[in-house]
């Protein structure tokens, strides 16, 4: 059964077609053709977890590695964090579970062709083949680049037949000893890229950014904040980010992301995995403040 809940979202119970291990990872299929038609690269799906009688009231949410509309499926790759994901690793073929999306904000891909580098720390590398593809159908030259930790949670590296690939590991267990923005410079030079897409830990896409600002490449980021509801009800993802006229204001990752360029995302706010509300945010207390103090000011003349 299937129920529409928004423009484009549906709330669905799908089988699970297939689930395997990749890594430290685990790989999962599901059959949701309504989800597999309307869903585009960097937008996820939320799944309920550990069954009808269970106290684990939050959904978990995860990117969508690809999807096929052809067959109906949909693709995530899953780490055990903690009891709510360990329930989702654990699903085999022919149990179902409910799924709701596609959620959130896609990358935004450039209409004429341009040179793209993309990168991906750990099981965030997942959507980032679908999207490599769909940039080089729009006749974009695209770099991928992987990392992680160790190679046993690299994810996809296999997967990059069409894509010029560049591994990263923390120990030089597979590819390029270091981070996965050490080669980022030198690839951004080279290809003439004005276009880069990371997904993956917050700390990386700080530095991505970092990487990117100075030499005018904008970077599309999608970033890695918990989204208990999926839906911009709770508000437990929220971060500081820049609008178009300049304004800080504490948007919903869930909603307004979890594509942001990264140039407009406040990560001085960001940090060991706490946000806080900088001061000039709108509806902060010190802006709030400040406007009473102009307000009075105003009244007094």
């Amino acid at each position: 059964m299937t129920a529409t809940v928004g423009d484009r979202v549906h709330s669905v119970r799908a089988d699970v077609i297939a689930a395997a291990a990749a890594g430290e990872y685990r790989h999962l299929v599901f059959l949701a053709p309504e989800i597999a038609a309307a869903a585009r690269p960097g937008q996820f799906v939320a799944l309920a977890v550990g069954g009808d009688t269970s106290g684990l009231l939050l959904r978990r949410s995860f990117s969508i590695h690809r999807v096929d509309p052809g067959t109906g499926t949909v693709e995530i790759v899953v780490a055990d964090a903690g009891p709510g994901t360990r329930w989702i690793t654990r699903l085999v073929a022919g149990e179902a579970v409910e799924v709701l999306g596609p959620l959130g904000v896609p990358f935004p891909v450039p209409d004429e062709p341009t040179p793209c580098v993309l990168l991906g720390g750990g099981y965030g590398s997942a959507p980032m083949f679908w999207l490599a593809k769909v940039l080089q159908d729009r006749g974009c030259h695209v770099d991928l680049v992987l990392g992680a930790a160790t190679q046993d949670r690299l994810f996809g590296a296999d997967l990059a037949d069409r894509v010029p690939l560049t591994v990263t590991t923390d120990d030089g267990s597979a590819g390029i000893t270091g981070r996965v923005t050490d080669p980022l410079s030198d690839l951004l030079r080279t290809s003439g890229a004005t276009l880069a897409y990371a997904c993956g830990p917050m700390p990386m896409l700080r530095a991505v950014t970092q990487v990117c600002r100075p030499l005018g490449v904008t970077a599309y980021v999608a970033v890695e904040e918990s989204m208990a509801c999926g839906i911009g009800v709770c508000m437990t993802c929220v971060l500081p980010v820049v609008g178009a006229d300049g304004v800080t204001r504490m948007s919903r990752s869930c909603v307004e992301g979890p594509t942001f360029d990264g140039a407009r995302v406040r990560w001085e706010a960001i940090a060991d995995g706490r946000v806080a509300v900088p001061g000039d945010c709108l509806g902060s207390p010190a802006s709030l403040a400040a406007l009473n103090h102009a307000a009075a000011q105003g009244s007094s003349r």
